[in-house]
Parts: C-alpha cells; sequence; structure tokens
C-alpha cells in the first residue's frame, strides 16, 4: 500500500513557491509523480510536496520552511538507492543543479543532480577519469556521500576518499562550504554518511588519469561456475592492485536487447578491470579463461567511455529487491554454500548475484577520517531480485535471507550505506560502527539540533 504523507491542515506552500528558482509540486499536480518516482520502481515516494531546486537558495529556502512549519526534508537526485521513509514530508529534487566543471590539472566541481555518464564525457578528453561505480547512470553525490566503491577499488579507493570540498545546506538551514580545515566534523559524515548531515548543493573532487582500461567480462555456462568461481577465489586474491574484479550469476530474460549467449540462461560472468599494461592484463584473464568454455568474452582495451561495459548494470527504471552483505572471507566452503543456494540447478528467483573481491587501496584509509566503516571487509555480496509485486518480492527476500544465512560464518555484519541505505537503528548499526554512530550523531545534533533532514533521523534511532 503506498501512502502519502500529508502536511498538515491549512498548510500552504504558496509562500516557498515565491521564494523558489525552481518548482514545487503537490500529489494533486500532474509533474509530481515524474519527479517523486526514483530508479527503483518498487520503492514508493509519497512526500507532501516536491520540490525541483535549480540554485542553492532553493535548497536552503526549503529547509527554512520545513523547520518553521515542523516539517521534515529528504533528498533525491537519482532515486538510486531510495528507501520511502527518507522522503520526508518535502522531498527536494536536486536534478537541476547541473553544474558539470572539469579542470584540466585533475579535478571537477559538480552540482548534486549530475550523473556519472557526464562526468565521465566531460573528462575524458583530457584523458581523466572519475571513480565511479558500477554503472555511470548513478548520481555522483549520492554515490560518494555512501562512501563510493566502483569497479577501480582495489587501485584507486573509495570515491569519498578524493573530496576536496562540499557546498551543503544543513538542517538549521545555513549554507556552508565544508573542507578538511572548514567544518572538519561536516567533512567527516559527509563521507559516508549518507544525507545525514546536510542536503549537498556541489562538490568538488580530483580525478585520476586515465584514458583506458584492459577489461570487461567474459561468460561461462552457470554448470561450470564451481571449476570458474574456485580458480578465481586465488586468483582474485593474487592480482596486482592495478586489478580489480567481481563475479556475477546471471539469470537474464529472453529480450532481444540482451545477448543470446546470456539470455534465458544461467551464466557466471567474472568481470575484471586492468588499470596497467593491457597485454598483462590479457596474460592474466587468460588464466581463467582456460578454466571452461567461455559462452561471451567482452574483455579488451576500451577507452574509459566505456566502463559501463564491465558491469553492464541495467539502466531503465524497474522493480527490484537488493539486500546486500559484506564477508572476511571467502574460502571454498563459502562458494560452495553460495552454488548450493544460488547455483545451476538451485531455483534461485534472483536476476544477479554478485561477488566483489576488495582490498588493495579500499582497505587503505584516506588522509581525512570518515564515516566509511568498512575497510577491513574483503567481499561484498549482493543480490538482485525483480519486485513486479508483494508476493514475487517476498520470494526474492526470502531466498536472500536462505543465501546469507549460508554465508554467515563469513558475514562481518555490516553493509556499505549505498547497498543498505541507513534509515533506522537496525540499518544504521550495520552500516557504522558505535563510535562513527556517535560522531554522526554529535554532528546532526549541531547542525540539524531539530530534526529537520529526514535522512539523520537515524542518528537518533
Amino acid at each position: 500500500m503506498t501512502i502519502t504523507l500529508d502536511a498538515p491542515a491549512g498548510t500552504t506552500f504558496d509562500v516557498l513557491r515565491a521564494e523558489l528558482t525552481g518548482s514545487l509540486f503537490t500529489p494533486d499536480e500532474p509533474e509530481y509523480d515524474a519527479l517523486v518516482s526514483p530508479w527503483n520502481l518498487a520503492v514508493p515516494m509519497r512526500p507532501a510536496a516536491v520540490v525541483a531546486v535549480e540554485t542553492a537558495a532553493d535548497v536552503a529556502a526549503t529547509v527554512h520552511f520545513a523547520g518553521a512549519h515542523g516539517f521534515t526534508a529528504g533528498v533525491q537526485a537519482t532515486g538510486h538507492g531510495a528507501e520511502r521513509s527518507l522522503a520526508g514530508h518535502l522531498l527536494v529534487v536536486t536534478r537541476g543543479l547541473d553544474e558539470c566543471t572539469v579542470h584540466p590539472e585533475g579535478w571537477a566541481r559538480i552540482g548534486a543532480g549530475v550523473k556519472w555518464a557526464t562526468l565521465v564525457a566531460a573528462a575524458a578528453p583530457h584523458g581523466l577519469a572519475g571513480v565511479n561505480g558500477s554503472t555511470t547512470d548513478v548520481g555522483i553525490v549520492g554515490y560518494t556521500t555512501g562512501g563510493g566503491v566502483g569497479p577501480l577499488a582495489r587501485t584507486y579507493g573509495i570515491n569519498a576518499d578524493r573530496v576536496r570540498a562540499f557546498e551543503v545546506v544543513t538542517g538549521d538551514g545555513v549554507f556552508r562550504r565544508v573542507t578538511p580545515e572548514l567544518y572538519p566534523d561536516l567533512f567527516f559524515a559527509l563521507r559516508g554518511g549518507k544525507g545525514a548531515a546536510g542536503i549537498v548543493t556541489a562538490i568538488e573532487m580530483d580525478l585520476i588519469h586515465l584514458r583506458t582500461f584492459y577489461g570487461g567480462a567474459v561468460y561461462f555456462d552457470a554448470v561450470d561456475a564451481a571449476r570458474v568461481i574456485d580458480r578465481w577465489r586465488t586468483w582474485a586474491d593474487e592480482l596486482p592492485e592495478l586489478g580489480t574484479t567481481s563475479l556475477v550469476l546471471f539469470q537474464l530474460p529472453p529480450l532481444p536487447e540482451i545477448p543470446p549467449p546470456l539470455a534465458g540462461r544461467m551464466t557466471l560472468g567474472v568481470r575484471f578491470v586492468w588499470t596497467g599494461d593491457p597485454a598483462e592484463g590479457a596474460r592474466l584473464l587468460d588464466q581463467l579463461r582456460a578454466v571452461a568454455p567461455v559462452v561471451l568474452d567482452d574483455a579488451a582495451v576500451k577507452p574509459y567511455t566505456a566502463i559501463d561495459s564491465v558491469h553492464a548494470d541495467p539502466v531503465d527504471p524497474m522493480p527490484v529487491v537488493d539486500p546486500a552483505i559484506l564477508l572476511d572471507a571467502f574460502p571454498a566452503e563459502a562458494a560452495d554454500r553460495l552454488l548450493a543456494v544460488a547455483g545451476h540447478g538451485s531455483g534461485s528467483p534472483q536476476v544477479m548475484v554478485e561477488v566483489r573481491h576488495l582490498g588493495g587501496a579500499y582497505a587503505r584509509e584516506g588522509a581525512h577520517p570518515c564515516a566509511f566503516d568498512h575497510r577491513a571487509a574483503r567481499f561484498s555480496v549482493l543480490t538482485v531480485g525483480m519486485a513486479v509485486d508483494e508476493d514475487s518480492a517476498a520470494v526474492a527476500l526470502a531466498h536472500a535471507d536462505r543465501l546469507f544465512a549460508a554465508l554467515a560464518d563469513w558475514d562481518t555484519g555490516g553493509v556499505w550505506p549505498n547497498f543498505g541505505v541507513p534509515h533506522d537503528a537496525v540499518s544504521a548499526r550495520r552500516c557504522y560502527t558505535e563510535p562513527t554512530l556517535a560522531r554522526l550523531r554529535e554532528v546532526v545534533d549541531t547542525y540539524d539540533p531539530h530534526g529537520v533532514l529526514q535522512a539523520g533521523a537515524y542518528t537518533r534511532a
């Protein structure tokens, strides 16, 4: 059941509308649904009003209005990682904050509404790239405030460590520029704490020098998964930090847009990004190609603009459930248990089961402390199941619970904030250690004393 969060009787938004450069819409207006709809169509967002901001002043005006009327304010850019309870009474949609300026010497200034795809295209002519996620269809700010772990993680670490500055409106309605020297407590909280500390309007961050990479995905029939995964486990642990890898069990429908070797069957994909000499990358990947017959081989030297080909994540909005866990190891027994629950012949309902190999630069702390707490994790496990209705969602979630229970001996108890958005006491304690939660609570109490920002509610849970 979808419930719209109503404003108190007699509330009028005319005063706020008059202050905005952008626009405000209520549920009775036709523009409302398109603005509130997230990428994950299984997560309805129904605030009392949605504010499509165009300036940082719009954000400040909305937060001021919310505080004055006893409302809460939420924020959404692309709607990836949506959580219905975070919409608040007034949902700030930041798509209109679309500044994207690339400085050829190696950094960029980005508005809160910009997706990675825009930056990748703008940076490529300068031989630059960002430490983006598995798809460039997600927003840069949301990804980075959750830590930012992507297909370059072992080589370049998390994107939160590359931030130079934020511009943000905190829950007290004040616009602030945040750096390691200016508001270091906010700088800590905004890198890993998601939106608890404020609504980011712009970010400045360092880029990397990377025109091309060797990589993509090599796919095998799922009947050969046990042999391939057994070799992949040791192969991944022996990789130099120039390489980052993951594996994925896919069950893709027989649709025209899906490559025929992958359509209508279960396959195992090994993803690989190598930032060193391409010949060495090919030699390393050949060690896995030799294990079993390859049904599709996408690995090659590619321009960085082709980075999405590695994970091949879907772009079009769809209804899914996608829980995740982190592991401290992935030994042979763990691989066997994973395949028993989710491999060939298991009856798994999941469209995708992914295992990412971590370590390398990911495991090292950045120059400045941040609220990302999972450097010691060695692997991430993510499931994605369709949620076209309540029954299919329940089936996918129950199966994910079975899989995670099978891997419980290696479960760290944690999850990345981007894979398990903090919104209540339980999710917060999976995302953060108690010391980090205490620091986040102090920041929220300082800059949002009246609890205006809905994303900060988990610090008080």
